[in-house]
């Protein structure tokens, strides 16, 4: 598999890229960028991610027309945006282009197939499939011990006994407890991780320590970047997913600069070590 450059780099060796301290102020300025970035065009950003909307009113069709998984509808919408940070991808290249001055026409976000570190971003990615899955099962387990096999009989009457019923109130913590797991897992494994491979090849396994050393050493400010990240989701999926076609692409642009801003460039000093 280190041929491959997914255990290690294209040189056989384990990387540690050395991260910095940031500060709040550094969230807001990453932030401003990203929004820099997708006004740069917004037109080729917004047409990229028409894909997030169209798959989310998919999926609220698929949980409520006779597929008895009403139950999964608000699992399947939170979950998305686990796998967000891969699905953003060809926009951390957008910005990673145009920190070059190079061209950034939206056909350019295709680009990433050509990375070297394509091996090690696909395993990542895979991951972040696999907890997705993971979620949903959770989800699911979670609402089977509460209300038993029958699923809901109609969207209506499932979000009432949600809402009015001790058992729903339960759901709704359990399901919520869980959710924040699932999101703290990709948010440590994954904050740079993408950024990261597209900018260097430097192995999954590099990519995920570097993103969890990110967090341990700015736990709060990384605490903060998922709440912002969170709140930005939710408003976005609020008018039928269609605000998602605009905060997606800023917090993908948003991503790149905050990697710029916590990973050390690589002509800085960084520690190798054979695999």
């Amino acid at each position: 598999m280190a041929s491959f450059h997914v255990m290690s780099d294209a040189r056989g060796m384990h990387v540690q890229p050395r991260v910095r301290r940031i500060t709040t102020a550094d969230l807001m300025d990453v932030l401003r960028l990203g929004v820099e970035d997708f006004w740069a065009k917004p037109s080729h950003y917004v047409f990229l991610c028409l894909i997030y909307p169209v798959v989310g009113l998919i999926l609220a069709r698929w949980t409520t027309s006779g597929s008895n998984a009403i139950q999964l509808l608000y699992p399947l919408m939170s979950g998305f945006a686990l796998l967000g940070p891969f699905a953003a991808i060809g926009l951390y290249e957008i910005s990673r282009r145009r920190e070059l001055g190079m061209d950034t026409s939206w056909w350019h976000a295709l680009d990433v197939r050509h990375s070297p570190a394509l091996p090690a971003i696909a395993v990542i990615g895979a991951m972040l499939v696999a907890l997705f899955l993971l979620w949903l099962y959770t989800a699911q387990s979670i609402y089977t011990g509460l209300f038993g096999n029958q699923p809901p009989a109609s969207i209506g009457g499932f979000v009432r006994e949600v809402l009015t019923t001790p058992k729903g109130w339960t759901l709704i913590l359990l399901g919520n407890a869980a959710g924040f797991v699932f999101a703290a897992i990709v948010l440590a494994t994954t904050v740079v991780a993408f950024p990261l491979l597209l900018d260097r090849d430097v192995g999954a396994v590099s990519a995920i320590e570097t993103s969890a050393r990110a967090v341990m050493t700015n736990p709060l400010q990384m605490a903060l970047w998922g709440l912002i990240v969170a709140v930005l989701l939710v408003i976005g999926s609020i008018p039928v997913f269609a605000g998602l076609a605009v905060v997606m692409p800023v917090l993908g642009h948003a991503t790149w600069h905050l990697y710029r801003r916590v990973v050390e460039p690589e002509r800085a000093q960084q520690d190798r070590r054979p695999m």
